[in-house]
């Protein structure tokens, strides 16, 4: 199993429309992909802007790349990203799941 984490800020004015924007739009993208075993949104506030994390679990690489494209370290984009987005990170990461337990 693998773990894609991507990271992204918006205003803080923002985080409930995005997180909202998020559960629309990316999760059902994320779970039609065969091989997505998983999504988690998370999101803290800080001050003025809002800190997302969003963690996908993958059953192989072969999968993330029917999402993500051939290079998947290159984070994907929506176009709506444009209205949250303080910025835009070229990467996501990726981890190896160790263990689990509910």
């Amino acid at each position: 199993m693998i773990v894609r984490m991507w990271h992204g800020r918006t205003h803080a004015r923002d985080a409930d429309a995005y997180f909202a924007f998020l559960e629309e739009r990316a999760i059902p993208d994320y779970r039609s992909v065969p091989g997505n075993a998983g999504v988690w949104l998370l999101r803290r506030i800080e001050g003025d802007v809002a800190h997302f994390i969003t963690m996908t679990h993958w059953t192989s690489r072969e999968a993330i790349a029917a999402f993500a494209g051939e290079d998947i370290e290159v984070a994907k984009y929506y176009p709506e990203d444009k209205d949250f987005l303080l910025e835009f990170e070229p990467h996501v990461v990726h981890y190896e799941l160790g263990a689990s337990a509910p």
